[in-house]
């Protein structure tokens, strides 16, 4: 899959060193979940029949955070979206940066300066409810009315509510995970990079990956089975995209304020008891069977199923024994599944 990510970078004339064309779609995508994978499928399917290339144009940034002043917290990150794109098989992401002057382009300016200039569009496929362009003026009907070729994916519906990032963003915070994976077309992940914790798991005979997320949404404070794919970073398309898969493990994941221990951080701050003040809990996940160095890597974390709520212990003996039956429910929960594509 190849990444654009300024429009300078792509031809600066129709059919300029071009021999196919784009089949175009525009959105966020956040999640890329089922209605997003409708429009993905129903691209390449015309990109086929065209011989042309199926390209999606999403933005780096959700747009919100420039119209709205804030976003939410996104299911997706950029690179989480990136590596979803080229699971579904799109050819070419030309990720915009939202800004003002994009903000302000009418979408007449947009459809000319760039998806005809310099991605020679060929058809388009939207959803039900795409709009672009100052104003959101563009669309279906803005599109047809100067003669292109238009297809809009159905909308799906899961019972009667429209499948949304939105929808998928209020089960995910409500902690149900199995509505939001039905809506999802996949179990909820994240995106992480590990990062250096306090070390406690590795005091306690359990060594932990701390995440960072990103800003990307997590489901409620508690302890879930969960699936790791560790992936190597991209040096071809640049250093959002990743690279393939290195391995995928059974996990135990915890995400919380770790009440029963309070321990010096870097700054000397406290963590667990006495962690009120804390602006977001701490995620880690302890991956079965794995020994090695995770530090600087990129994992999706996968939730499976919630196991427990987190809770304080009177001690790091009643810890260390509740983390060992975590990881035996982790595991009987996760042995014999094989590891997805």
């Amino acid at each position: 899959m190849r990444v654009t990510l300024e429009p300078d970078q792509l031809p600066a004339a129709p059919h300029a060193g071009r021999t196919r064309g784009s089949v175009v779609s525009v959105g966020v995508f956040d999640g890329v979940h089922l209605g997003h994978v409708a429009i993905l499928e129903t691209n390449l399917a015309r990109a086929r029949a065209l011989d042309a290339e199926s390209t999606v144009v999403t933005f780096r940034e959700h747009p919100k955070t420039l119209l709205l002043g804030r976003a939410p917290r996104t299911l997706t990150t950029f690179e989480h979206r990136l590596a979803l794109f080229a699971r579904h098989g799109v050819e070419h992401v030309v990720a915009l940066r939202f800004d003002a002057a994009l903000r302000d382009t009418s979408a007449e300016s947009f459809v000319n300066d760039l998806l005809v200039a310099r991605l020679d569009v060929r058809a388009f496929v939207l959803g039900f409810d795409s709009k672009f362009g100052r104003g959101r003026e563009g669309g279906t009907e803005f599109l047809r009315a100067r003669g292109f070729d238009v297809e809009v994916a159905p909308e799906i519906l899961l019972g009667e509510r429209t499948v949304s990032s939105t929808a998928i963003r209020e089960a995910v915070e409500l902690g149900d995970l199995a509505i939001a994976a039905r809506m999802l077309g996949r179990p909820v992940s994240v995106f992480a990079r590990v990062v250096h914790g306090a070390h406690l798991g590795r005091e306690l005979g359990f060594p932990t990956a701390n995440l960072d997320l990103r800003h990307e949404l997590h489901p409620p404070n508690g302890v879930y089975a969960c699936r790791v794919r560790r992936f190597e970073p991209s040096r071809g398309d640049g250093p959002e995209v990743l690279g393939p898969c290195l391995g995928e493990y059974a996990a135990v994941a915890n995400i919380g304020y770790r009440p029963t221990v309070a321990l010096p951080s870097g700054a000397g701050a406290p963590i667990g008891a006495g962690r009120a003040d804390a602006a977001e809990p701490v995620i880690e996940a302890h991956l079965l069977d794995f020994h090695g160095d995770l530090y600087g890597a990129e994992v999706e974390l996968e939730f499976v199923r919630r196991l427990r709520d987190e809770q304080r212990f009177p001690g790091l003996v009643e810890l260390r024994a509740a983390i060992a039956a975590d990881a035996a429910a982790a595991r009987e929960l996760l042995i014999g599944s094989q590891p997805r594509p």
